[in-house]
C-alpha cells in the first residue's frame, strides 16, 4: 500500500512540479479568476446544438483568461468574444483551432457535480453524448465509459494541454484516463468535437472526434482554494490549492494542488480511494512568448464494482456484488468456487439458485490501482508578430494492476481458486512541434507529433490460502490490493511502438463572414511485439502473439470545413473529414487488439487485418439571441472495418476473438434550445437521433462449424438511438436551484440485437448558497474572497438501470456477463472558501 499521508507527497512533489512538468497550452495568457460556481453553465454543444442551461440560472459567464490555444489554433493577440450556441460568452485571448464544430464547455459546468467528479461526466450535457459508471462520481475507471455519437472512448482522440491521453482502453497501452491525468478542479476548458477533431490533435484514434482538456493558469495574485465535500456511503473528498501569484516583474508564477477522494462502495465491501497532486508554471518571456510546466502524479486504489448479466439484473437484484468486506466474505467465495469445480464442501447461496450462472455471480474480490507520473514542458514563442513556434517534450510513466479471484484455476495450497492480476506498465515519452504563420487573409500551421512507447503486459496467478488456515487465523486472504503470495506468471508480452504525424492547414477568409479551412494530416504508427511468458494452463495455446508487429501507413487524411456568418445571431457550417485509427495495442485476451490472441490467429490475420477508418460528413445551424438559443446538427459517417471483441464463455478467462465486423453506415440528428423568459430562470431541451448499423452479417468458424450471424441492419452495441436532455434552473440573489434528467434508449447487448439492455431515465437536483456577502455583513472585513455551500441529490427518483457496458466484450448473440450497474440515489454536501 502507498503512504496516503498529504505532508509526503506535498514536500516532495511540489519540488518535482517544478522540475518535471508537462505541456501547457500555448498563447500568452491574462489571468483567469478561479471558475465561480454562481455564474452560468456553457450549454454549447460539440456541435453546435444547445445543451445544459446553467445550473445557477446567470445568463451569461465572462472568462477572463486566454482560450490557451495550441495543436494549429492561431494567436492574433486580440481579446475577442465567442457566443456559443448555449447562453454563455467567452472572452478569449487568440482564436480558436479552424474547426466550426469544436464548442469549449468550461470549468463553471465542470463546478456543477459534485467535487472531484470525473469531467468526462460534465460532457454528458452535450447532445449525443454518453458518459456511463458504477459510481456517482466516474473514478473507477473499469466501470466508466464514454461514447459520442455511435464512436466509444477508444475511437475518440482525448488530450490535455496537447498532450496525448491514448485511446483509452482499461489497459491504456499510450496513456491514462483524463481524471488520473488532472484534478477536474484544475481544468479551465474541455474543447470537444463530435466531428473530426484539428489536425493538429495529438491522436491516433479519433475517429470519432476530439475532447481537449486545457488545465487552469496560475492566477497573478497569491491565494487559495480549500474544497471539502462529504456525501452517502461515507464518502469524503478534499481539495486544496495554493496559487503563489506573480513572483517578480516577469510574471513568473506557479500552482500546486492536492486531492484526495475516498468513499465505501454503495453495495457489497471495502472502499475506493484516489489521491492526485497536480502543478503547473507559467514563465513568460517578453510580451508574447512564455514557458509553460505541469506535473501530475496520481494513486488510485479501488475495489471494482462486480459485472453483471441481463440474467443477474433481472433474476438476481441488485446488490449482488464481490464478497470482500462483507461477513464470511472469504468462506461464502471459497465454498462457491468448490460448487462450481464440483469438490466437497461446496455451496451456491440461496439467492443465487435462480440464476443461469450462480458461480460467476460473485467472486472473493476484483480490484484496480494504478499509479502515474505524467509531465512535460513547452515553450511558446512569438518569432515575429506573424510566426510562432510551440514546442512540447512530454514524458509519462505508468503502473497499473487489475484484479479477480478466479475459481477456473486452482492454488498450489489446494485452495480451489486464485488471485488473477493484470499488470500492464508503460513507458513513454514524446515531442510536438508546429509553426503558425498568418499573411493576408490566411492563418496557416504545420507541425509534426513523434512519439515512443514501451508496454508491457503481464498477467499472474497468486495462491490463495486454505479456508482452515483463513478461519484459525493462520494465513491470510490475498486480495487484489495486497498481493504478497507467490505467483505464476501466467503470461508476458511487450510491445514497442514508433508514431509519427505530421499535418498541415490553413484557415482561409475570403470576405469577414466567411471562413473556409483546407488540411491534412499523414500517419505512420509500427508495433513489435515479443512473447516473454506463456503458461498454457491458463493461455489454452502453445504460443500467444509475439515476434512480430503490424504498421498503419495513411499519407493523405484530408479535413475540410467552413462556416457563414449571415444575419445577426445566424451561422451556417459544414466539416468533412477522414480519419483514421491506428491498430490498438493489448496484451492476451485483454483488449479490441490484434495482438490480444493466439500466435496462430495473429499470424493467420497479419496480411489482412486492416485498421479501422471513417469518412465523417456534417452541417449545423445555430442561432444565439438574448432570449433564445437553438440549433441543428446533422452528421452522416461511413465507418469501415470495424474492429470489436467478440467475447464467449466465463469472463474470467473468455474466449475472446477480435473480429472485423465489417462497415458501419451512421446516420444522426441533433437538436437543442435554450430559453431565458425571465431573469434568472433557463429551460434548456435537446434531443438526439442516431442510426448506426452494421452493413454486413458476420460469418464464424466455431466448434459446431460455420455460423453466420444475422448483424446486417442492427444498431451498433451499447449506444443508443434515441437520447433526450432537458434542464431547468432558477437564480435569486445568492440562491440557485437546478434540475436536469435524461432519457437514455434501449442498447444492444450483443451484435444481433436479441439482447438489450432497457432504457432509463436518471434525474439529478440541486441547490447552492453563496454566503460571501452574507459574511461580509455580519463580520465587516473578511480573509475570504468566497464561501458557498452546495447540496446535490444524484439519481432522485432511485432509478434501477444499466450503466456501462461491454467492458468484458459483447457476445454475438444472447447475454453475456459484461455490464455495470448503475449507482441508486446518493446525496452530497460540500463547502468551498476561496481565500
Amino acid at each position: 500500500m502507498v503512504d496516503r499521508t498529504l505532508p509526503a507527497y506535498l514536500a516532495g512533489t511540489t519540488a518535482l512540479a517544478l522540475s518535471f512538468v508537462i505541456l501547457s497550452p500555448s498563447a500568452k495568457a491574462a489571468d483567469r479568476k478561479p471558475a465561480d460556481q454562481s455564474e452560468s453553465v456553457d450549454t454549447a454543444s460539440t456541435t453546435g446544438h444547445a445543451g445544459k442551461p446553467s445550473r445557477s440560472g446567470a445568463p451569461h459567464r465572462d472568462v477572463r483568461n486566454s482560450t490557451q490555444a495550441h495543436d494549429g489554433q492561431v494567436h492574433d493577440g486580440k481579446a475577442r468574444t465567442i457566443r456559443s450556441s448555449g447562453e454563455e460568452s467567452v472572452s478569449i485571448q487568440g482564436k480558436r483551432q479552424a474547426n466550426w464544430v469544436v464548442t469549449p464547455v468550461t470549468a463553471a459546468t465542470i463546478a456543477n457535480y459534485v467535487p472531484g467528479t470525473n469531467a468526462l461526466k460534465a460532457l454528458s450535457v452535450l447532445p449525443g453524448v454518453m458518459y456511463n459508471s458504477g459510481d456517482p462520481q466516474g473514478l473507477n475507471l473499469w466501470g466508466q465509459s464514454f461514447l459520442m455519437h455511435g464512436f466509444d472512448q477508444s475511437q475518440i482522440g482525448m488530450t490535455l494541454d496537447g498532450m496525448p491521453l491514448g485511446d483509452q482502453q482499461w489497459s491504456n497501452s499510450n496513456g491514462l484516463s483524463p481524471s488520473a491525468a488532472i484534478s477536474s478542479e484544475n481544468i479551465s476548458r474541455m474543447d470537444v468535437s463530435a466531428s473530426a477533431g484539428s489536425e493538429g490533435a495529438a491522436s491516433i484514434s479519433n475517429l470519432g472526434g476530439t475532447v481537449q482538456f486545457v488545465s487552469r493558469d496560475p492566477s497573478h495574485k497569491a491565494g487559495a482554494t480549500i474544497n471539502q465535500t462529504f456525501g452517502s456511503n461515507a464518502m469524503f473528498h478534499t481539495f486544496v490549492r495554493a496559487d503563489s501569484g506573480d513572483l517578480n516583474q516577469q510574471g513568473t508564477r506557479f500552482w500546486v494542488s492536492y486531492m484526495r477522494n475516498d468513499t465505501s462502495k454503495w453495495r457489497g465491501g471495502q472502499n475506493q480511494f484516489m489521491q492526485q497532486v497536480n502543478s503547473k508554471l507559467i514563465h513568460p518571456i517578453g510580451h508574447d512568448s512564455r514557458i509553460t510546466a505541469f506535473f501530475n502524479y496520481a494513486d488510485e486504489q479501488m475495489q471494482n464494482y462486480q459485472d453483471y448479466s441481463m440474467n443477474m439484473f433481472r433474476n438476481g437484484g441488485y446488490y449482488i456484488d464481490n464478497l470482500l468486506g462483507t461477513p464470511g466474505g472469504y468462506e461464502t467465495a471459497y465454498r462457491l468456487a468448490l460448487a462450481q469445480n464440483g469438490r466437497p464442501g461446496g455451496a451456491v447461496p440461496a439467492a443465487y439458485q435462480k440464476l443461469q450462472s450462480p458461480y460467476t455471480a460473485s467472486f472473493y474480490d476484483g480490484a484496480g490501482s494504478q499509479r502515474q507520473y505524467f509531465g512535460g514542458v513547452t515553450a511558446d514563442l512569438a518569432l515575429t508578430n506573424r510566426l510562432r513556434w510551440n514546442t512540447t517534450f512530454y514524458g509519462h510513466r505508468s503502473w497499473e494492476v487489475g484484479t479477480v479471484t478466479s475459481p477456473l484455476l486452482e492454488s498450489t495450497t489446494g485452495a480451489p481458486f486464485v488471485e488473477q492480476a493484470t499488470i500492464p506498465t508503460t513507458r513513454r515519452f514524446g515531442l510536438l512541434s508546429s509553426l503558425t504563420y498568418t499573411i493576408a487573409r490566411n492563418e496557416i500551421n504545420g507541425g509534426v507529433w513523434y512519439e515512443n512507447t514501451h508496454f508491457n503486459a503481464d498477467k499472474r496467478a497468486y495462491d490463495e490460502p486454505l479456508l482452515e488456515d483463513v478461519l484459525s487465523g493462520a494465513a491470510r486472504p490475498v486480495d487484489g490490493l495486497h498481493l504478497d503470495s507467490a505467483y505464476q506468471r501466467e503470461y508476458e508480452q511487450v510491445f514497442n511502438t514508433n508514431t509519427f504525424v505530421a499535418y498541415l492547414q490553413d484557415t482561409y477568409r475570403p470576405i469577414d463572414t466567411v471562413a473556409l479551412h483546407f488540411g491534412f494530416r499523414s500517419v505512420l504508427n509500427t508495433t513489435r511485439v515479443g512473447e516473454l511468458a506463456n503458461w498454457e494452463p491458463y493461455t489454452r495455446t502453445t504460443a500467444i502473439a509475439g515476434g512480430d508487429g503490424l504498421t498503419t501507413a495513411k499519407p493523405f487524411l484530408p479535413h475540410i470545413s467552413g462556416q457563414w456568418s449571415f444575419l445577426p445571431g445566424h451561422q451556417v457550417y459544414f466539416d468533412v473529414a477522414n480519419n483514421v485509427k491506428v491498430l490498438p495495442v493489448s496484451g492476451y485476451n485483454s483488449g479490441t487488439s490484434p495482438f490480444a490472441t493466439t500466435q496462430a490467429a495473429f499470424d493467420a490475420s497479419r496480411g489482412g487485418i486492416t485498421s479501422e477508418t471513417d469518412w465523417n460528413y456534417a452541417v449545423g445551424y445555430r442561432y444565439n439571441s438574448r432570449i433564445i438559443d437553438g440549433n441543428v446538427y446533422a452528421y452522416h459517417t461511413d465507418f469501415s472495418n470495424r474492429l470489436q471483441k467478440i467475447s464467449s464463455g466465463n469472463p474470467n478467462n473468455p474466449y475472446t476473438v477480435i473480429s472485423n465486423v465489417g462497415n458501419v453506415a451512421m446516420n444522426g440528428v441533433d437538436a437543442g434550445i435554450v430559453l431565458r423568459p425571465v431573469k434568472g430562470l433557463q429551460i434548456g431541451s435537446s434531443i438526439s437521433y442516431n442510426h448506426a448499423t452494421y452493413s454486413d452479417n458476420v460469418t464464424q468458424t466455431t466448434t459446431g462449424g460455420i455460423v453466420t450471424y444475422a448483424t446486417r441492419g442492427q444498431q451498433v452495441v451499447a449506444y443508443p438511438r434515441l437520447m433526450y436532455k432537458g434542464q431547468i434552473s432558477y437564480r435569486w440573489r445568492d440562491a440557485e436551484v437546478h434540475v436536469d434528467t435524461q432519457f437514455i434508449g434501449q442498447r444492444n447487448l450483443s451484435y444481433t440485437g436479441d439482447e438489450k439492455v432497457p432504457s432509463y431515465w436518471l434525474t439529478n437536483a440541486g441547490v447552492r448558497y453563496n454566503l460571501t456577502s452574507l459574511i461580509g455583513r455580519t463580520a465587516g472585513a473578511s480573509v475570504f474572497k468566497r464561501v458557498s455551500l452546495d447540496f446535490n441529490v444524484y439519481n432522485l427518483t432511485n432509478q434501477h438501470y444499466i450503466s456501462t457496458m461491454g467492458q468484458n466484450g459483447f457476445p454475438m448473440s444472447g447475454d453475456y456477463q459484461s455490464v455495470v450497474l448503475g449507482a441508486p440515489r446518493q446525496y452530497f454536501g460540500s463547502v468551498q472558501v476561496d481565500f
